[in-house]
């Protein structure tokens, strides 16, 4: 069936579908189309860099224009990965710079970036566009100047929540004054100064410039003359407002973003001041997205500015925001699609707001199109939960952290099983949850039996006994990533269920009962699967079989053992 279709016709067809998946599903109709496929491939997601090689990548794929790597296991969000684990994006930049000399996107994330690195993308990548280093670390501004010099068609950079060692504020000056392409500029977690007159010549010379997110270091006296440069974007990240009030300014500002008429994404906002969030008030109506994670809003001002954001998506906020805004939300943002609520103060023995889980309800029922959901909180109940389900099916993500562990239904001091429950029986399509709370085997039975699209699911201290993680294991067909933390799961649902590991992406373990022996025993038997655990505290030559690990991180591969492990990762193979 696969030579009925002319080469050419079957290549035009294929540059219609952007899915990985399905991309991958085509391939393996028949011969033919796995070799046309391989052939015409221009875009390569990779969701850990160590489950294959850069060689083995290139191989399969070689006329590849954009590569997208993951590095380090998502719990490195949350310190629980050693800082030296590894994710080292060099490897990967050499091979390409010899096979793809034509490479024209890098998508990086959780990876150490060396300046080396940058200095290569720079220096070998001719027609090099698009740079994206997500929470990565290891680079400075050396390096950033080197792509500033020497990538001349570069659209696209952004340092999202990068560790950067800024070494001088001095690196935008390298940028040529023939550069003009820039579309997206984010440089947000830079920590120190940038020079304020190399920034405003480069965005002044980019007329196509849709995206601009500052650092914390542009002051808000000078922010109305870099907008009158820019009045074509569609993304704004402010940077710092100052705590100190400056009235005849916001005339000015307000008059700036009075002539923004294309701008739908506003952040930032840190510390700025209520008599500020008025010279907003012009570009509200047109935003669909906006971030005030970093901004210390109290409740009423919240309020005032949400009532005028009518056509919002997305919603990321403090929980400043409290009820009383989240009530706010549901009666004007009609629209919203994405909600994540993060916390002021998560050490904090007692609230500091008042939040609790009536606003998530309200907003569930106030927002027909929500879909995905991260929020923070002090307390929940089994009616709520069951009510968010009822309220709104149609959620694909759904991601509940209550503050402190273990904490029951706060009205009737049981399990929030039945609540979670219902999330999952009626959210058909939910493809990612976290749960928290206080919880027994029997939320682990329900979502084996209901979460069958579930792809991602983040437990932690959770559950009672090796039953509950063989629920999910038997039951979730569909997981790829499963990460746990202080859940009394150990050997027997990890032996029994071997063969779905070897279908997942990845699996992360800490603070578990998993044994040493049971790990070997992994290793041995799943030769596809790289078994690393992670002892940080004590060698693991004397360690007996019976002893639990501190940490477990298991990943399907077709590259083998990796070769750069520190001296704290044991690798259980045939040999263990």
């Amino acid at each position: 069936m696969g030579y009925s279709f002319p080469e050419e016709a079957l290549e035009h067809v294929l540059s219609f579908i952007d899915s990985d998946s399905d991309r991958s599903s085509v391939s393996l109709v028949c011969k033919s189309w796995h070799f046309i496929e391989r052939w015409c491939r221009r875009r390569l997601f990779v969701g850990n860099c160590y489950a294959v090689s850069p060689a083995i990548a290139i191989r399969r794929f070689p006329e590849l224009r954009s590569v997208s790597l993951k590095g380090k296991p998502h719990f490195a969000d949350f310190d629980l990965v050693p800082h030296e684990w590894g994710g080292y994006a060099y490897p990967w930049v050499a091979a390409f710079t010899e096979a793809y000399p034509w490479l024209e996107e890098l998508r990086l994330k959780r990876m150490v970036v060396s300046d080396e690195a940058l200095e290569l993308i720079g220096k070998k990548f001719k027609n090099f566009r698009v740079l994206v280093m997500y929470s990565c670390e290891g680079f400075s501004t050396d390096g950033l100047a080197a792509i500033a010099a020497n990538c001349r068609h570069l659209k696209e950079l952004d340092l999202s929540e990068s560790e950067v060692d800024d070494t001088s504020g001095n690196w935008l000056s390298q940028f040529p004054d023939s550069y003009t392409s820039l579309e997206s500029l984010n440089i947000t977690s830079l920590s120190s100064e940038i020079r304020f007159s190399a920034l405003e010549r480069l965005v002044g010379r980019c007329p196509n410039l849709k995206t601009l997110k500052l650092n914390r270091s542009v002051p808000l006296d000078l922010l109305p003359n870099l907008l009158q440069k820019t009045p074509q974007l569609i993304e704004l990240g402010s940077g710092l407002h100052t705590t100190e009030v400056h009235p005849e300014l916001y005339p000015r500002l307000a008059g700036t973003f009075s002539g923004f008429k294309e701008l739908k994404r506003l952040s930032g906002l840190g510390d700025a001041v209520p008599s500020y969030l008025p010279t907003l008030y012009p570009i509200c109506s047109g935003l669909t997205s906006l971030n005030l994670s970093d901004a210390s809003i109290q409740c009423p001002d919240l309020i005032k500015l949400v009532s005028q954001c009518r056509n919002l998506q997305r919603l990321w906020v403090l929980d400043y925001i409290e009820d009383t805004g989240l009530n706010a939300v549901a009666e004007y943002c009609k629209g919203l699609q994405e909600l994540r609520v993060f916390p002021s103060d998560p050490f904090g023995q007692e609230p500091n707001v008042s939040l609790t889980e009536q606003g998530l309800v309200s907003v569930s029922a106030g927002c027909p199109n929500l879909h995905s959901v991260l929020y923070f909180c002090r307390q929940m109940s089994n009616v709520a939960l069951s009510t968010i389900a009822r309220n709104r099916p149609n959620l694909t993500r759904f991601r509940l952290c209550i503050i402190e562990p273990f904490c029951p239904d706060y009205i009737t001091l049981e399990p929030l099983d039945v609540g979670f429950g219902a999330i999952v029986e009626h959210c058909k399509d939910l493809k990612r949850l976290s749960v928290s709370g206080l919880l027994t085997d029997r939320v682990f039975e329900f979502i084996g039996s209901h979460g069958k699209k579930l792809e991602m699911l983040s437990l932690a201290f959770a559950g009672d006994s090796d039953l509950g993680l063989h629920h999910v294991l038997s039951g979730c067909k569909s997981l790829r990533k499963l990460e746990i933390r202080d859940c009394p799961f150990g050997d027997k649902a990890l032996l029994e269920n071997a063969a779905k590991l070897e279908t997942m992406r990845s699996l992360w373990m800490s603070a578990c009962q998993v044994s040493y022996g049971a790990c070997k025993l992994l290793g041995q038997k799943m030769p596809r699967l790289n078994v690393e655990v992670i002892a940080e505290k004590e060698s693991l030559d004397l360690r007996p079989d019976e002893h639990p690990v501190e940490k477990l991180y298991m990943y399907r591969t077709v590259s083998g053992p990796r070769i750069d492990m520190p001296s704290f990762i044991w690798t259980m193979n045939k040999n263990s």
